[in-house]
């Protein structure tokens, strides 16, 4: 019922009571809004600049480690890892 009343105010063809000669155009605080977006991009691109030019060539470590030599992510599983001495003692090196 309110969805029917609403279609049938919005699909009235009667002209809007506010029509003058200013309707539809844009004022002085919509071109505030818009220069101050503007702005604000501005500096959002200057300050990703600034820090992208922060970041290194590339991510690769200077001397990997033997166990660094190629990214744990991508390639094996922890089972195909030989397992190390610090492996089987936990943090105080007492064996479990």
């Amino acid at each position: 019922m309110m969805l029917m009343d609403a279609v049938l105010v919005l699909a009235d063809e009667k002209s809007p009571t506010n029509v003058g000669p200013d309707f539809g155009k844009a004022g002085p605080f919509g071109l505030t809004v818009v220069v101050l977006l503007l702005v604000g991009t501005f500096f959002l691109i200057r300050s990703m600049n600034a820090h992208l030019r922060k970041l290194p060539e590339t991510f690769d470590p200077e001397h990997p480690e033997p166990d660094q030599a190629v990214d744990d992510g991508t390639v094996g599983t922890s089972a195909d890892k030989p397992e190390t001495p610090s492996d089987s003692t936990d943090q105080r090196g007492d064996d479990r």
